[in-house]
């Protein structure tokens, strides 16, 4: 089945409405035309390539006519930037001059499996013979990297020097170590590649591909022996009920394992052993849905079983993972977290500013790279498909345009006249213009998808301006205007979270007073609590002496989180009116140990702009339906409401700004 096919075969109940807002949303000077180019650009992944020659009869790994074709392919890690636009590449860790060895190594699995992915999807998608070929041979290192036999058969050794030899302890040290001894990432990317290389490869290469299934079954039965051995136990953490279930404790390594089993399983549906592990995980991953429109982490589904106060979007594929599997299992519920963390979850990223490295919980990690805004668009492209919405489609071009230059920076990430995508964007707009692996492979990602749907790879290309903004902003305590409390430096990372700098700690009596200034909406505002075993506190909230609510904190459970505390965003009951900035808290009992406040609007908004016309995002985190003005002055536009699940609610013609009705947990989106 062809990927286009695939798409089709997704498309819910809602195909015929969801179709129309896609032509509302996309039609227009954006228009895509029949001559315009591929923004698809392998050559600066081709240059990562190298071969490597192993040396003979190494136990335990061994490929596809290894001893026909002794040579494999596998890109280098790291591309270093040189004078006039070149690259340099680069191992990982510190280079030894007198043995060539680099204490991590040249290649690594992450890369190998995941470059593995792109030239398959490359391949599907153009037809081109070299990416058939490149899939081919970095399939074939993939496997190398898998150890076959011994109490570690099916996992995989991460690390590989310039010479071919393993490096099963990487320097600095990574775990598990050995890093073939027990289930790892990339066990999970390795998965990836497989299940997806085996229903490429079905009907065109049937030997490869059989060699394919053999070593994803092995893999499989890895899984099977070291994780999901323990399905259907639950622990806790944080007060927080979680599966013991996931590939490290990780949603999000667990999502990669998932994209391949979806692969394979709707190559092979008779595959019993891939099937159950594809449900398995699929269900704990769906387990990791957390929050709500209201309430922190907003519907996302957070990454990592020990921490309730952490999300990332670097690997942040679980919506992706779970649409997929709710579509070849035939399990909507399984999609559901997926649409509510695509609706409620992303709506509040890309307005507070897009796919920031971490929120521990407080956005305290804003660094910005292409494994996490490419995640984003995964997951927003694969819940679009899995239920028709086109909402969800036109939310993915907007955070397509990260990387052209929808960014702090304003510069453009990715160029699609070499294939480089840059290394990382820092919070202060400064690039990293390094380009190694990871980076061009989920610049590629995303490239491949935008290529796949023309229209909207020339709206996220030309419409990729940042104009205006009002979301999600973060206010330090120790800022307060007037208190009487102390301020202290806590050691910023927790085993769990992270401070976003100084906290205030208040007592018994003692008070803030925070200024979060005003806007044109009114305001949640969340105070971000550290709560220790052993202490509670009681405190009142007020703006400008206006009641925000009481907030009751103690600390929950420990579990298997690693930290005896936790740092969590506290719910408040009633927003801040929009002209009224002073914050104040009263303790009335116990201590309060405070890091910072989150103000989130309750219309976040985020407005691109560009060559292509403009596109307008509104989100609202209101408990009722709300009315909110759209457009912008001077110009005629169409506005399309959608409900929380991505529905079509209504269509609007809007000339300037006009006021429209937008659901509980829904957005609207106007395009010009």
């Amino acid at each position: 089945m062809t990927t286009q096919a695939r798409r089709g075969a997704r498309v819910s109940a809602l195909a015929g409405a969801a179709v129309l807002a896609l032509t509302i949303s996309l039609a227009g000077p954006a228009a895509a035309h029949a001559d315009q180019p591929p923004l698809t650009n392998l050559a600066h992944l081709d240059f990562l390539l190298d071969e490597v020659t192993p040396p003979a009869d190494v136990a335990g790994h061994t490929t596809y006519r290894l001893e026909e074709e002794p040579a494999l392919v596998m890109p280098w890690t790291y591309a270093d930037a040189r004078d006039g636009g070149t690259f340099e590449r680069v191992g990982g860790g510190t280079l030894d001059p007198a043995t060539g060895d680099w204490g991590q190594g040249a290649y690594n699995a992450d890369d190998v499996a995941r470059t593995a992915v792109v030239y398959l999807r490359h391949w599907q998608q153009s037809g081109q013979d070299s990416s058939r070929q490149k899939a081919y041979e970095l399939l074939r290192s993939v496997a190398y990297l898998q150890t076959t036999d011994g109490a570690n058969a099916g996992n995989v050794v991460l690390w590989m020097q310039p010479d071919g030899a393993l490096n099963p302890s990487a320097e600095p040290v990574e775990l598990p170590d050995p890093s073939d001894s027990g289930p790892s990432y990339w066990l999970a990317r390795t998965i990836w590649a497989l299940g997806e290389g085996y229903a490429a490869f079905q009907d065109v290469d049937p030997d490869f591909a059989a060699f394919l299934e053999e070593r994803l079954a092995l893999s499989v039965g890895a899984l099977d022996r070291q994780v999901l051995s323990r399905y259907g136990e639950w622990t806790e953490s944080d007060g927080m009920r979680v599966p013991a279930w996931l590939i490290v404790d990780g949603a999000d390594a667990s999502a990669e394992a998932v994209l391949g089993l979806a692969a394979r399983v709707s190559a092979e549906p008779d595959d019993v052993a891939s099937r159950d592990a594809l449900r398995q995980l699929a269900e704990g991953i769906a387990a990791m849905s957390a929050g709500s429109v209201r309430s922190w982490p907003y519907g996302a589904i957070l990454p990592w079983a020990q921490s309730r106060s952490m999300w990332h979007a670097w690997g942040s594929q679980m919506p992706a993972a779970l649409a997929e599997a709710s579509v070849v299992l035939g399990d909507p519920a399984l999609g559901a977290p997926a649409v509510t963390d695509a609706s409620s979850f992303f709506t509040t990223l890309l307005t507070a500013g897009g796919p920031d490295n971490g929120w521990f919980p407080s956005p305290t990690d804003r660094v910005q790279i292409a494994y996490g805004a490419d995640s984003r668009v995964q997951s927003l492209l694969a819940v679009a498909d899995a239920t028709g919405s086109a909402g969800f489609e036109a939310l993915a071009g907007m955070q397509a345009a990260w990387f052209f230059g929808a960014n702090a920076a304003g510069a453009k990430m990715y160029d699609p006249a070499t294939g480089v995508t840059f290394d990382g964007l820092q919070p202060d707009g400064t690039v990293n213009r390094n380009s190694g692996a990871e980076s061009t492979i989920h610049g590629l990602l995303t490239m491949i998808a935008l290529d796949e749907r023309p229209d909207l790879a020339v709206r996220a290309a030309s419409v990729a301006t940042i104009a205006d903004r009002d979301g999600l902003e973060l206010i330090e305590a120790e800022s307060a205007a007037e208190t009487d409390g102390t301020i202290t430096t806590p050691e910023s990372w927790t085993g769990e979270s992270s401070w976003s700098g100084d906290s205030l700690t208040l007592t018994r009596g003692q008070h803030a007073v925070v200024d979060i200034g005003t806007d044109s909406t009114r305001r949640w505002v969340e105070p971000v609590v550290w709560s220790a075993p052993g202490n509670a506190s009681t405190s009142v909230w007020t703006a400008n002496r206006v009641p925000l609510g009481l907030l009751r904190e103690s600390a929950p459970p420990q579990g298997i989180s690693p930290t005896d505390g936790v740092l969590l965003p506290r719910q408040l009951q009633l927003p801040a009116l929009a002209d009224r900035g002073a914050v104040r808290v009263d303790v009335l009992s116990g201590s309060l140990q405070l890091d910072a406040l989150i103000v989130r609007p309750i219309a976040s908004r985020l407005l691109l702009t560009g060559a292509g016309g403009s596109t307008q995002l509104v989100h609202s985190s209101a408990a009722v339906p709300q009315r909110v003005s759209v457009g912008w002055d001077g110009a005629a536009a169409t506005a399309v409401v959608y409900d929380s699940a991505g529905g079509v609610v209504r269509s609007y013609d809007v000339q300037g700004t006009r006021t429209v009705s937008v659901p509980s947990g829904g957005f609207a989106i106007i395009s010009g």
